[in-house]
């Protein structure tokens, strides 16, 4: 019988624990899993501190979504010893671009000095975040709404702060000798496929790459389906891996 591997979870820009639902509630109640935020700090590295710090003690399985990607790698830079398998969905690998950080801290320029609100820049991401199938979708529209309302205008600046000052977290991933998933929405606009490519190309371990269609960047709310269906599959075999281990 397989031990269930305990599970760290870490939700992307704007988000709370409930971008993760559709994969908590398809997890066994045996399986011990942890939501660590990730607008508490302002740097990924202090938020991979925070993370592995709640965790007890011994080997888990990561999952980031978006900008819990970039804490994802980054608590596997911290503690490579510990994990037992890594999931990394709709996010990338590489350091930000110039562009990006100039467009973050236009972002954070115009909440500091009113000129906009943070309904105002909350609300400009859902165009470009979700595929056109859900655009109109009121109830995810509302759940998103939701969750940055939770993250709220200090844990944007500090998501943006850490998002723009991240190491490239290419040299990690090829040590990572474990199960891994990484997964992208076919149409993602934020983090596009080809980002998903590369890093799955860079996991010199045991890999599987899914592109879901008709999903946009928030493949877990969009394609909540799908998305199970392949991290069921990723924890199992995290899990036999596990076992495989303790039992050598």
């Amino acid at each position: 019988m397989t031990h269930p591997t305990p599970l760290l979870l870490l939700p992307g820009l704007m988000n709370d624990e409930r971008v993760w639902d559709p994969v908590r509630k398809a997890l066994p109640a045996e399986r011990e899993v942890f939501v660590s935020p990730t607008h508490t700090a302002d740097s990924i590295t202090a938020l991979a501190a925070s993370a592995l710090a709640a965790m007890a003690p011994g080997k888990f399985a990561v999952a980031g979504f978006s900008l819990g990607g970039y804490v994802a790698v980054e608590v596997c830079r911290q503690a490579p010893e510990r994990i037992a398998g890594i999931a990394l969905l709709d996010t990338g690998a590489r350091a930000d671009s110039e562009e990006a950080t100039q467009n973050r801290r236009r972002m954070v320029a115009a909440l500091g000095s009113g000129s906009a609100s943070f309904a105002q820049v909350a609300g400009g991401f859902a165009p470009i975040t979700l595929h056109p199938a859900h655009a109109q979708d009121a109830q995810l529209l509302q759940l998103l709404g939701d969750m940055a309302r939770s993250v709220g205008t200090e844990g944007f600046t500090r998501q943006q702060t850490a998002a723009m000052n991240r190491q490239d977290g290419r040299d990690v991933l090829r040590t990572l000798h474990c199960p891994a998933l990484v997964l992208c929405g076919r149409e993602d606009q934020i983090t596009p496929p080809a980002l998903s490519e590369e890093m799955a190309s860079l996991l010199p371990g045991d890999v599987e790459l899914v592109l879901v269609p008709q999903s946009g960047h928030m493949s877990t709310l969009e394609q909540p389906a799908a998305v199970v269906a392949a991290f069921t599959r990723w924890i199992a075999r995290v899990d036999a891996g596990v076992s495989s281990a303790d039992a050598r």
